[in-house]
This record gives structure tokens, sequence and C-alpha cells, in this order.
């Protein structure tokens, strides 16, 4: 029993008299203070514990839409037909409606407000094409269900529409249509979300089409109606919905869209469709649009059209991609004993990679993500490679990760693009399905989305498509906690708290502060300060808790604490509120012996400062207390700093003399009074040679070089145990 470490806990007068010194006068933390004040006050609609509350509720808006692909002049013409039903408390005089192309537009504020110099020619070059072009929606009617025209107004990327009469309470519906149409953007050189590429050796264009329709915006209990501009960073919040889309392309087209497809009799031919069926039963993807069929289609255009017709059930959003040089290739996965489609389209330019990874990685994401979040509730996920290197929607994504011209592919596009496919799909879960406001909060979305993105990448070298190329481990950028490193230890003027407004970030190391810092800070939660059983428990629950609902950053705190009686208001105030770094050293080591063997032991045997634990101490002690202290017994004082500010566990290991080595675990709790300085006895038989903070790189500490005891410069005594150890 006493070669293992003991927490030697002695009342404070004890400790005072066995150290002949007094402790720095306690005194409470801020830092581990409730969070309460920070939080919005529980209430009927989202309770105290995290979940929704009794009398939650949200929208729904329905969707008929017809659309027609220009191939001649890269546009698009639309109608669509929503059913909005107000289901809140309130009775409504007005909607609004986002027009998120309207960020292109010539007058666009994204284009006034963005600030450069001309050492960001990028910038210039950017707002000149847009200052240029002929680019927004342009609304061509908006009407009720009895043809009669609404009154609106549009605010930038806005629209509200005045109703006849206010929409009444719980369950009023309001009908009406809108017509537009606008030019579809070269997506390469506006940088956007969505758009076309062009091919010009055969003359040809890939569509990825989305922010297409005018969407209605959330109306909810947080911010009343969701009406904060699109500037180009800050994301969708989006209702769900019931959609029917009938997309009208050129008939050598392969579409791809959200939801399943009605009438593929009507669009695909006879052998496509029989390659469909075979794909449904196959253990690897089926191709059902080969390549030498896409080259073929490449070299001429059919000026006739077809209609492909799809349907989508309680989704948030919906988007497409259309082009005559799509293959397409599919499987089926089976999650929780239901079968769902995995599916990729892509041109021949991204062979082989395309064909060799993207539906494999499709339907690797569904599974880990299941597991970890809900099950996978869609019928289908596709991956969609063209001009966007990643954007996601509900079943539907675009990525990126191009082999070389000559159809090499170098290790670093390979990481690339499985990442990003991973990234994308697993956004089916965060925000398509935990349907969080990332036009408020990015982090809800991409922060958590990075965190099960590498733990499905953890998974990768397990699955035999990948372990020849990741035979071991699969280099993650995101969630270590060690790659986070550079982020927090740089200019305090650059950081801001993982809790800021997407656009305000949007200058400000935005991929570091959005999906670097708190996908790393849910894997040291779920690594180093929960454990995975405790963690993982807690975060299916707020998954399963919010799912197909609109969940605000209190709801996440408040469950994960809920489902787990791990109180972590100071983790979320130091990773999420703070920009405080982790540095946390090891200040001193003073060994006590009794005075036995004191006289054993020479000063040079000892890396530490050697102190005599006086006998005296025990005159005062009764006979049980007495024999707690073994003539054999060495008492180790370790003191710890908080360089840096962010409290976290104390991981500390004891190399000791014979070789073995021990790892101590202090919970973050030990801050709790005094959050610069902490102090614990390590009592032990066997000699301790030194200490090491940290060892696996679990924490994100920013400074190593004071992570050992000793350490050169420190203490001599080391020097010197050094030369004498190389002597022996």
């Amino acid at each position: 029993m006493m070669n293992r470490i003991l927490f030697f806990w002695l009342v404070l007068g004890i400790t005072a008299n066995l150290y002949a010194q007094s402790p720095k006068p306690p005194y409470t933390s801020s830092k581990f203070e409730q969070i309460e004040e920070i939080l919005p006050t529980p209430n009927t609609y989202r309770a105290a514990d995290g979940s929704p509350g009794h009398e939650y509720w949200q929208q729904k808006a329905d969707y008929k839409i017809k659309v027609t692909l220009n191939d001649e002049n890269q546009s698009i013409q639309g109608s669509e037909t929503i059913t909005y039903h107000n289901l809140s408390p309130n009775d409504l005089k007005y909607l609004w409606l986002q027009l998120d192309q309207n960020r292109y537009a010539p007058e666009s504020n994204t284009f006034k407000t963005e600030s450069y110099d001309m050492n960001d020619f990028g910038g210039v070059l950017t707002t000149l094409r847009g200052a240029g072009a002929d680019y927004g929606h342009k609304i061509t009617a908006v009407k009720d269900a009895q043809g009669k025209a609404l009154p609106y107004t549009i605010n930038q990327t806005m629209m509200r529409i005045e109703l006849p009469e206010p929409l009444k309470a719980n369950g009023g519906v309001f009908v009406f249509s809108v017509d537009w149409n606008y030019n579809i953007i070269e997506q390469q050189k506006m940088s956007a979300r969505a758009g076309y590429e062009y091919f010009a050796e055969e003359d040809n264009y890939l569509y990825e089409i989305a922010q297409w329709f005018p969407r209605m915006a959330v109306y909810d209990d947080v911010n009343g109606w969701q009406n904060k501009q699109f500037l180009g960073r800050g994301e969708f919040a989006l209702p769900f919905g019931d959609y029917e889309v009938a997309i009208t392309a050129p008939a050598d087209h392969i579409v791809a869209a959200t939801g399943e497809l009605q009438n593929a009799s009507e669009v695909l031919d006879a052998t496509q469709q029989k390659r469909l069926k075979q794909a449904e039963k196959a253990d690897a993807p089926v191709v059902i649009v080969s390549q030498e069929e896409v080259i073929l289609k490449e070299k001429k255009k059919d000026k006739k059209t077809k209609t492909w017709k799809y349907k989508a059930i309680n989704v948030r959003d919906f988007a497409w991609a259309s082009s005559r040089k799509f293959i397409w290739d599919a499987m089926q996965v089976e999650i929780a004993g239901k079968k769902v489609w995995a599916m990729s389209y892509y041109p021949k330019e991204g062979n082989p990679l395309w064909g060799q990874y993207s539906t494999q990685v499709v339907a690797h994401t569904l599974r880990v993500y299941s597991e970890y979040t809900i099950d996978y509730p869609y019928p289908v996920a596709i991956s969609v490679h063209g001009p966007v290197f990643g954007m996601e929607y509900p079943m539907i994504c675009f990525n990126g990760g191009r082999p070389d011209a000559d159809g090499t592919v170098p290790e670093r596009t390979r990481r690339a693009m499985i990442s990003v496919i991973i990234h994308e799909v697993g956004h089916n879960f965060f925000p398509m399905i935990v349907n969080s406001d990332e036009r408020q909060w990015t982090w809800m979305d991409e922060g958590l989305n990075s965190f099960c993105q590498h733990l499905a990448e953890k998974e990768l070298p397990a699955q035999a498509w990948a372990k020849k190329d990741y035979p071991e481990t699969y280099p993650s950028r995101r969630g270590p906690a060690k790659n986070i490193i550079p982020y927090m230890k740089s200019d305090a003027e650059s950081l801001v708290p993982i809790m800021t407004n997407s656009e305000q970030i949007a200058n400000r190391q935005f991929g570091n502060n959005a999906y670097g810092k708190p996908a790393t800070a849910l894997n040291i939660l779920r690594e180093t300060v929960m454990g995975p059983e405790l963690f993982d428990y807690a975060f299916k629950e707020y998954a399963r808790r919010w799912a197909f609902k609109h969940p605000q950053p209190a709801d996440f705190f408040r469950t994960i604490e809920d489902a787990s009686a791990v109180d972590l208001d100071w983790y979320w105030r130091g990773w999420f509120y703070s920009t405080e770094p982790v540095d946390i050293a090891l200040d001193s080591v003073v060994a006590y012996q009794m005075s036995n063997r004191m006289q054993k032991v020479k000063e040079a045997d000892s890396p530490f400062e050697m102190k005599e634990i006086n006998a005296e101490v025990f005159t005062k002690l009764d006979k049980k207390d007495q024999a707690l202290f073994s003539p054999e017994m060495l008492m180790y004082e370790v003191k710890f700093k908080n360089i840096g500010g962010l409290p976290m566990p104390i991981l500390l290991q004891i190399n000791y003399k014979d070789g073995s080595k021990e790892m101590m675990h202090i919970p973050a709790e030990i801050w709790r009074i005094n959050p610069e300085e902490a102090s614990k006895v390590i009592t032990t038989t066997k000699e301790i040679v030194s200490f090491a903070l940290d060892p696996n790189e679990e924490t994100a500490d920013i400074d190593t070089d004071n992570n050992q005891y000793p350490r050169e410069g420190k203490d001599n005594r080391f020097k010197k145990f050094k030369q004498n150890k190389a002597q022996e």
C-alpha cells in the first residue's frame, strides 16, 4: 500500500507545523463562481436543466418550389408557394424572409463594410467584381393564396411581407407565393458558398446551388425574428418544414438534391435504374453513371430538358447540384436497422480520388456520428465535388479535394478531401438536425461538428478501405490539444472569446476560434476532465433533447452538466467566455524525511532540496496518528503556479528512482480557493527523482519548459544529481 501514491490530507494547523510555514490566506476565486448571471433565466420554454421547456414551441414552413436552370446564361428562375405555420403564442403582423443572394448585389452592405487596403488585393478585386455584376435576388411577384399582391419591403438580405391581417397565434396558417430569378455566381471568383464552375476545355458547367430561394427566417422565443443581416460570415438560421421541389435542367444533366428522388423512372434510363437497384445490397459503392458515359455526354449538349422531382420531410433547407459532368456512385449503409443511401457526385477531374473514397467516407461518417449523437434520421446523405470546398445542407454537401492535372493525388489533397467530407456530412447532425443558430453562434455547429469530426477521424484506421493509407493514426487537424497551442499563445489582440458573434470574429482567426478551440475544449472535456463515459452520455443527451429543435448556448451548457452531475461552470467560463491560455508550472519540490532516514540518505543522492520532519511534532499526536508516519516514509511537497490563468486539472507524472512511473490526476477544483497557486503533498516509500506535468499533451499547455521539476537553472541539485548518476 505504501508504494502507491497517497494523498496526504492534513488539517491546516498540522501542515503549518510540519513545514514551519504559513499558508497563503485563502480567498474565493471568481473563476469557479456559477455562470447563472451570464446565462438567460430559465423559463417555460427553456428549462433549467437544459431541456426544452414544457411550453417550448417553434415555427414550421413548408415549400412547394419549381425552378429552372438556364445553362446558356447561368441563371435561375423560380416560383414557390410557402405555407407558414405560426405555432408561437404571439400574433404576427408581418413575416420576414431571407434573400441571401443579395449579399452579392452591387449595393450590398457586405461590400460597403469590408475593411481592406491595397495589400489585400483580393478584397479589392472581389468588390470590383461585385460592383460590376448583376447579382442578387430579383423578386417579380409576392401574392397571397388567392393571387392578390402582397406589399413587401426589401432591406438588404431581408424581405418583410405585410400580412392582410395578423396571423393568429397557436396554429394560425398563412399561404403565399413568391416568384424570383437571379444570375448564378462564378464561385471561384467570388469565394461564394455556392455557384458554378466553368470547364473551358469542353465548354461545360457544374452547378452547386444553395441560398437560392427566398427562405423563411426563424421566429423563436429568444430573438423573436432572427433578422440579423447576412454579411457573409455568419451562416444560416432556418425553420424546419417539408419540401416538394421540381428542378428543370438540361436533359443530359444529372441532378443531386436534398431529399428523395420521386420520379427516377422519368429521369434515369433503364441501365441507371438497374445499377441503382444493385447498389441497395452492395458492400461497396456501385457506379450509377460511369466516367466513360460522362465523357461522351461532355462532347455534346442536349437542348431538351428534364424535370427532377425531390421530396424532403422535416428539413431546414434545400440545396442541389446539376451537371452533365457528374459521375454518380452509391451504396447503402445500415443505421440502427434502417438502410440509408450514401452517394457521391463528381466530375472526372475528381478521379481517381473521389471514386475511391467519397462514398465510403460518407458511410463512415454516418455510422460514427450516429454512435455519438442520434441515429441518422434521413434517407440519404450526398457528397458533391465541385467548386465549393466545403459547405453543408440537409442530406447534401459540397466538398473539395481534387487530384493534380495528371491524376496524381498528393497526401495533403487526400487528407483534405477525407476531412472535409467527414466535416460537411457531419453537419447533417449540427446544425441540420440539432438546429443551432450560426448567424449568432458559429461554434455551436462548427465547433461541435469539428469535435465529432475528430472522433470520426480517430476511427478511420480501423476501416479496411482507409487502413492502407492510415494504418495507425489519422493526422487530425482540429481536436488534439497540442494543435491549438499556437493559437492560444498568440497575440492577445488577435483573440476573442468563443462566445463572440460570428460576424465579429471574421478577421480574428475565425477558423481557430469557431472550429479549433471549441473542438479542442470538448475533446479535453471528454478525455481529461470528465472521462468518455460521463461525457458521451451527456453529449448524446444534448443531441437527443434538441434534435429538430433550436438550441441556444445555455441549453448546451446546462444539459452537459445536468446529464453528468459535473459542475462545469468554471470550464465554460474559462474556455468559452475568456481568452486566457493554459500554462501551469511546476514551481518547486521539497523532499521531507523522518530523522532516522535522513541520516541514511546523502543530499547528493536526491535531486530535490531535502528537509527533516521534526520528530517533536509527533509528541502532540496520539499513537494512532503517529502510526501513520512510517520510518521509511518520504513526503514530497509539490507547488504549482497557474501562470496562464485558465484553471485546468493537474496531470502529474511521478518518475521513481527505480525507473517506474505513476500518473496523478488532480481535478481542476484544486484552484477553486486560490486560482494562482496550489500545492500537494505526495507520500511514498519509493524515492522520486523527477516530476512532469501533462506529459501526454492533454491540456493545451502553452509553455512546456516549466512542466518539469527539477529543471536546469531552477535547482542546481539536479545538475549535481545527474553528475553523480553519470559517475555511478
